[in-house]
Protein backbone atom coordinates (compact mmCIF):
# COMPACT_ATOMS: atom_id res chain seq x y z
CA UNK A 1 0.00 0.00 0.00
CA UNK A 2 1.25 3.51 -0.67
CA UNK A 3 3.09 5.15 2.18
CA UNK A 4 2.12 3.87 5.57
CA UNK A 5 -1.62 4.48 5.69
CA UNK A 6 -2.27 7.08 3.02
CA UNK A 7 -5.24 6.25 0.79
CA UNK A 8 -5.16 7.16 -2.89
CA UNK A 9 -8.42 9.00 -3.51
CA UNK A 10 -9.75 11.28 -6.21
CA UNK A 11 -11.19 11.24 -9.71
CA UNK A 12 -9.54 13.10 -12.60
CA UNK A 13 -10.22 13.35 -16.32
CA UNK A 14 -7.15 13.20 -18.57
CA UNK A 15 -6.59 13.00 -22.33
CA UNK A 16 -4.50 10.29 -23.96
CA UNK A 17 -2.15 11.91 -26.45
CA UNK A 18 -1.39 10.66 -29.98
CA UNK A 19 1.46 8.44 -28.70
CA UNK A 20 -0.68 6.84 -25.96
CA UNK A 21 0.93 8.98 -23.25
CA UNK A 22 -1.01 9.95 -20.17
CA UNK A 23 -0.10 12.51 -17.52
CA UNK A 24 -1.02 11.41 -14.02
CA UNK A 25 -2.29 13.93 -11.47
CA UNK A 26 0.35 14.71 -8.85
CA UNK A 27 -2.31 14.29 -6.14
CA UNK A 28 -2.26 10.55 -6.93
CA UNK A 29 1.21 10.09 -8.35
CA UNK A 30 3.24 11.40 -5.41
CA UNK A 31 1.66 9.11 -2.77
CA UNK A 32 1.56 6.18 -5.23
CA UNK A 33 5.30 6.30 -5.83
CA UNK A 34 6.25 7.03 -2.23
CA UNK A 35 10.03 6.59 -2.08
CA UNK A 36 10.18 4.51 -5.27
CA UNK A 37 10.23 5.50 -8.90
CA UNK A 38 8.88 2.41 -10.69
CA UNK A 39 5.28 1.61 -11.53
CA UNK A 40 3.57 -1.64 -12.42
CA UNK A 41 0.61 -1.50 -14.81
CA UNK A 42 -1.87 -4.37 -14.52
CA UNK A 43 -4.86 -5.49 -16.54
CA UNK A 44 -7.93 -5.49 -14.32
CA UNK A 45 -11.02 -5.83 -16.51
CA UNK A 46 -12.35 -4.56 -19.83
CA UNK A 47 -12.00 -0.79 -19.76
CA UNK A 48 -9.73 -0.70 -16.69
CA UNK A 49 -6.02 -0.86 -15.97
CA UNK A 50 -4.40 -0.33 -12.57
CA UNK A 51 -1.13 1.29 -11.53
CA UNK A 52 0.81 0.11 -8.51
CA UNK A 53 4.07 1.10 -6.89
CA UNK A 54 6.53 -1.66 -7.83
CA UNK A 55 7.60 -1.65 -4.17
CA UNK A 56 4.04 -2.66 -3.20
CA UNK A 57 3.23 -4.95 -6.12
CA UNK A 58 6.35 -7.08 -6.33
CA UNK A 59 6.45 -8.45 -2.76
CA UNK A 60 2.78 -9.47 -2.99
CA UNK A 61 3.32 -11.13 -6.36
CA UNK A 62 6.48 -12.88 -5.13
CA UNK A 63 4.66 -14.20 -2.03
CA UNK A 64 1.78 -15.58 -4.13
CA UNK A 65 4.19 -17.24 -6.57
CA UNK A 66 6.16 -18.76 -3.67
CA UNK A 67 2.97 -20.42 -2.39
CA UNK A 68 2.18 -21.78 -5.85
CA UNK A 69 5.76 -23.06 -6.28
CA UNK A 70 5.66 -24.88 -2.93
CA UNK A 71 2.31 -26.45 -3.78
CA UNK A 72 3.71 -27.59 -7.13
CA UNK A 73 6.80 -29.08 -5.47
CA UNK A 74 4.61 -30.88 -2.94
CA UNK A 75 2.46 -32.33 -5.74
CA UNK A 76 -0.66 -30.58 -4.48
CA UNK A 77 -1.49 -29.15 -7.90
CA UNK A 78 -0.85 -32.27 -10.01
CA UNK A 79 -4.55 -32.65 -10.76
CA UNK A 80 -4.94 -28.97 -11.62
CA UNK A 81 -2.46 -28.55 -14.46
CA UNK A 82 -5.09 -26.95 -16.71
CA UNK A 83 -5.73 -24.29 -14.08
CA UNK A 84 -1.97 -23.80 -13.69
CA UNK A 85 -1.64 -23.33 -17.44
CA UNK A 86 -4.46 -20.77 -17.41
CA UNK A 87 -2.80 -18.96 -14.50
CA UNK A 88 0.55 -19.01 -16.28
CA UNK A 89 -0.97 -17.36 -19.35
CA UNK A 90 -2.52 -14.63 -17.25
CA UNK A 91 0.66 -14.09 -15.25
CA UNK A 92 2.61 -13.78 -18.49
CA UNK A 93 0.43 -10.98 -19.82
CA UNK A 94 -1.25 -9.35 -16.81
CA UNK A 95 1.36 -6.90 -15.59
CA UNK A 96 4.42 -5.00 -16.70
CA UNK A 97 6.83 -2.62 -15.01
CA UNK A 98 6.75 0.68 -16.86
CA UNK A 99 8.94 3.77 -16.76
CA UNK A 100 7.58 7.11 -15.72
CA UNK A 101 8.75 10.06 -17.79
CA UNK A 102 9.07 13.62 -16.58
CA UNK A 103 6.01 15.50 -15.37
CA UNK A 104 4.31 12.26 -14.30
CA UNK A 105 3.79 10.96 -17.82
CA UNK A 106 3.56 7.30 -18.76
CA UNK A 107 2.96 5.40 -21.99
CA UNK A 108 0.19 2.81 -22.08
CA UNK A 109 2.00 -0.29 -23.44
CA UNK A 110 0.83 -1.97 -26.66
CA UNK A 111 -0.61 -5.08 -24.99
CA UNK A 112 -2.71 -2.97 -22.63
CA UNK A 113 -4.28 -0.47 -25.01
CA UNK A 114 -7.03 -2.68 -26.40
CA UNK A 115 -8.22 -3.70 -22.92
CA UNK A 116 -8.43 -0.04 -21.87
CA UNK A 117 -10.31 0.78 -25.07
CA UNK A 118 -9.33 4.45 -25.41
CA UNK A 119 -7.97 5.81 -28.68
CA UNK A 120 -5.43 8.65 -28.92
CA UNK A 121 -7.15 11.93 -28.18
CA UNK A 122 -9.73 10.13 -26.04
CA UNK A 123 -10.44 10.76 -22.40
CA UNK A 124 -9.31 8.52 -19.54
CA UNK A 125 -10.77 8.67 -16.03
CA UNK A 126 -7.95 8.41 -13.50
CA UNK A 127 -9.30 7.14 -10.18
CA UNK A 128 -7.66 6.71 -6.80
CA UNK A 129 -8.78 3.25 -5.70
CA UNK A 130 -7.38 3.52 -2.14
CA UNK A 131 -4.43 1.13 -2.67
CA UNK A 132 -3.70 1.76 -6.34
CA UNK A 133 -4.59 4.12 -9.19
CA UNK A 134 -7.00 2.94 -11.86
CA UNK A 135 -7.27 4.10 -15.47
CA UNK A 136 -10.78 3.77 -16.87
CA UNK A 137 -12.45 4.10 -20.23
CA UNK A 138 -15.23 6.60 -19.35
CA UNK A 139 -18.23 4.42 -20.29
CA UNK A 140 -16.76 1.46 -18.36
CA UNK A 141 -16.23 3.73 -15.33
CA UNK A 142 -19.81 4.98 -15.50
CA UNK A 143 -21.10 1.39 -15.70
CA UNK A 144 -18.92 0.32 -12.76
CA UNK A 145 -20.10 3.20 -10.59
CA UNK A 146 -23.75 2.52 -11.49
CA UNK A 147 -23.36 -1.03 -10.16
CA UNK A 148 -21.08 -0.31 -7.18
CA UNK A 149 -22.44 2.96 -5.75
CA UNK A 150 -25.68 1.50 -4.31
CA UNK A 151 -23.54 -0.74 -2.07
CA UNK A 152 -21.31 2.10 -0.84
CA UNK A 153 -22.88 2.53 2.60
CA UNK A 154 -22.82 -1.21 3.32
CA UNK A 155 -19.20 -1.53 2.18
CA UNK A 156 -17.97 1.37 4.30
CA UNK A 157 -19.92 0.08 7.29
CA UNK A 158 -18.34 -3.38 6.90
CA UNK A 159 -14.83 -1.95 6.60
CA UNK A 160 -15.20 0.42 9.54
CA UNK A 161 -16.94 -1.83 12.07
Amino acid sequence: MPGSSELLLGEFLRTLDDRFRLTLPTELLDPLLGDGSRLVIAKERTGCLSLWSAATWQPRMDAALDVIRSKLEAGLLDQRLGQMQDLGRLLSTRQRTIPLAGRGRLVIPDGFRSLLGVEPGGEVVVVGAAVCVELWQPAAWDACIAVEMPGFRQRIDELTS
